[in-house]
């Protein structure tokens, strides 16, 4: 049965998505890193996310190993620069 996730794109993120966030379908045991990999099998500017972000998962840093649940919420969360 397929499991819809709720992701959520931030800064330069959102900038290359062109949307704050997007529902995925993914099938029943889905890791994180299977929706990072169908978003950027989705092409254009998705292709250009990297395959390893940094993501929280319903609000608390998460591995990319991760299995998802239905109603789950994901963050990809760009790297930050600064001083």
């Amino acid at each position: 049965m397929p499991l819809i996730v709720r992701t959520l794109f931030f800064a330069a993120y959102r900038d290359l998505a062109g949307e704050p966030s997007a529902e995925v379908e993914l099938p029943d045991g889905a890791r994180v890193s299977d929706l990072v990999a169908c978003l950027r099998e989705r092409g254009g500017a998705f292709a250009r996310l990297p395959p390893r972000p940094a993501v929280a998962l319903n609000r608390c840093y998460a591995s990319l190993e991760d299995e998802l649940r239905a109603g789950d919420e994901v963050a990809l969360i760009p790297p930050v620069a600064g001083g």
